[in-house]
């Protein structure tokens, strides 16, 4: 047997909402009471069963209904109807969504006659598409027809307005910038279908606050909703922020309009040049002294505190041709400190006049005119020690020099060239007491004799300090260095270091003496030796190779006992001491020397020797 289904599809009106309430959203395309419309019957293959089910090779297409429909409700969409319909009477029931599940209630089927209803209006941003599936059973109970789907889809209407994805939006623009400058995007969002004009979103600016300097200092892309610089004059010190409202309208801006805040944030930019509070200084500052603050120079800087287009530097652009002077930028760094870096002299230069520019740590943004002060600075006289010349004066002298002898003239002169001052001499040190100097002339004699051997002499050299000092109310006091380099002369003979001696009185070995001399070199060695009085007939002493020492030896057995020797020593000019050795002669044999006390003899009288 054939069977079929009836469906009787309601047209969807597509006319503007304000007209949508007189007009039914649908038109039945057939009765729904006949049976006998062969042009809504669907066709299938007959089957060689009776009520045998077949395999449907169609689908129905989606039946589309419009949202916010005003009803009345319950509201008639379809008639379903199956084909056997005329050989038995059918039960109709629908499942899916918004049947029996989720929204339920919102499709009903009239069990009998198989129109399929809608029970309220549909939201589209709720729900797009359902999916139903419409069943048919004889009453008998025989299911004759396979369950068929049915898509019900929702069609869109402009019942959206656009929202803005923030409220309010916050962007940044550098005051220094140009026109055309695109800084921040706007965007928003219409819950309607993408798909059509009801979500098609154009943007606009409705008012700037402040309108200063220009109403339209910005403009915005109606499509991509990106906001850009529309005139110059943007002045963060001016005008620090702009508050614009935007607006964003669905069918391409002919629909509803939402509307929002982006709030602009003009930063700063290097558009404002450091100014100095005084264009011109006059300034004192005492000679000779070095880090002195010659001055100090506060500027102001329209620009953000604190950041590198306020921070001022400073440079000395003129009238620093010796490098006597720097400018650096101080804690606050809104001012500039001149310092002095070299010694300054009242007598060379009384006045320095300086030319000062103020800068940023960072590069303008745009050309700009720059801020400069004039330094004029006065150099303050001062009273200054008298100055030696040279500082450290060398003379050469023989160390025998006599006692009163004039040794050099030694003088400073005073660099107050502007005062008329008297400069007297004094010695400030002589660790030996040698010298003196005449207090009005600056000579220097000999006070005492001078050795060259003293411990006061190294290498050679004996230094002194020479004072001068001016007559001024507050004296300063220069100090010279006086380097005396002292010549030797034969003024000292050769001494025996070693004063005591031990020797065996038996095949004695010869003992080796040190002869010292503190004359330096043609002075000294080589030396020769001379055995004095009754010492030269029992020792024998001679000179080593080297003619710096002296052996001596025992010609002679002795009784254990001490006994003194007289050696004559002479240096290489012939200039000689006598010096005595006691030798403590002991009972032993050879170098090997064991001396016992009970066998020295006590009396020395017989065994010394007179000279």
């Amino acid at each position: 047997m054939i069977f079929w289904f009836f469906l009787a599809f309601l047209q969807v009106s597509h006319q503007i909402a304000d007209t949508v309430s007189d007009l039914s959203p649908f038109q039945v395309l057939n009765d729904p009471h006949s049976e006998e419309d062969t042009q809504s019957l669907v066709e299938f293959p007959e089957s060689s069963e009776v009520l045998r089910r077949r395999k449907r090779d169609w689908v129905i297409p989606p039946i589309n209904i419009q949202e916010n429909d005003r009803g009345p409700f319950p509201k008639q969409i379809v008639q379903i109807k199956s084909s056997f319909a005329k050989e038995a009477k059918m039960v109709y029931s629908i499942t899916g969504e918004g049947a029996d599940q989720d929204p339920k209630g919102l499709f009903t089927i009239n069990r009998y006659s198989g129109f399929l209803f809608v029970a309220r209006p549909l939201d589209r941003e709720a729900k797009a598409t359902y999916v139903l599936l419409a069943h048919a059973i004889a009453v008998d109970g025989e299911d004759r027809e396979d369950p068929i789907e049915v898509i019900v889809g929702v069609i869109d209407m402009n019942d959206n307005t656009p929202v803005f994805t923030q409220n309010p939006f916050l962007g940044t623009v550098p005051e220094a910038s140009e026109i055309g400058f695109e800084f921040m995007t706007v965007t928003a969002t219409d819950a309607d279908d993408p798909y059509t004009d009801n979500a098609d979103i154009r943007y606009s600016i409705l008012s700037q606050n402040p309108q200063e300097p220009d109403p339209a200092m910005f403009i915005i892309n109606p499509v991509t909703g990106v906001i850009r610089v529309n005139s110059a004059g943007l002045d963060r010190e001016k005008y620090p922020q702009y508050t614009l409202k935007i607006a964003a309208g669905d069918m391409q801006g002919e629909g509803h309009v939402g509307t929002g805040t982006a709030v602009i944030t003009v930063t700063d930019s290097n558009d404002n040049a450091p100014q100095f509070e005084k264009t011109s200084y006059s300034v004192s500052t005492p000679e000779n002294k070095v880090e002195a603050v010659v001055v100090k120079m506060p500027v102001t800087n329209r620009d953000e505190p604190q950041s590198p287009a306020w921070t001022a530097k400073f440079r000395i652009i003129n009238g620093n041709s010796g490098g006597f002077f720097a400018v650096n930028t101080g804690p606050n760094r809104q001012e500039g400190i001149i310092t002095t870096v070299k010694p300054l002299d009242f007598e060379q230069n009384s006045k320095f006049t300086l030319l000062v520019v103020a800068e940023n740590n960072v590069p303008f943004a745009k050309p700009l005119t720059t801020s400069t002060a004039t330094v004029t600075v006065n150099v303050l006289d001062v009273n200054e020690a008298p100055v030696f010349d040279p500082e450290e004066k060398i003379i050469f002298k023989l160390e025998d020099v006599a006692v009163g002898s004039e040794l050099t003239v030694y003088t400073a002169t005073d660099p107050d060239t502007a005062r008329t001052q008297k400069v007297t001499y004094r010695v400030g040190s002589d660790p030996a007491g040698w010298l003196r100097v005449d207090r009005e002339t600056g000579l220097v004699k000999v006070r005492s004799p001078m050795d060259r051997e003293s411990a006061f002499v190294k290498d050679g050299i004996y230094k002194a300090l020479i004072l001068a000092m001016d007559d001024d109310p507050t004296p300063a006091t220069g100090t010279g260095t006086l380097v005396i380099e002292l010549k030797d002369v034969n003024d000292n003979a050769p001494t025996i270091e070693e004063r005591m001696i031990s020797v065996c009185n038996k095949q004695s070995a010869p003992v080796l003496l040190s002869v010292k001399d503190e004359d330096g070199p043609g002075f000294a060695a080589p030396y020769r030796v001379e055995l004095q009085g009754d010492s030269k007939n029992i020792w024998t002493a001679w000179m080593n190779d080297t003619r710096t020492g002296i052996l001596l030896k025992l010609k002679t057995a002795l009784k254990p006992g001490d006994y003194n020797i007289v050696l004559r020593v002479y240096d290489n000019l012939a200039l000689y001491q006598d010096n005595t050795v006691l030798a403590s002669v002991c009972d032993c044999t050879g170098d090997d020397v064991h001396c016992h006390p009970h066998s020295m003899m006590n009396d020395l009288d017989y065994f010394c020797f007179s000279v």
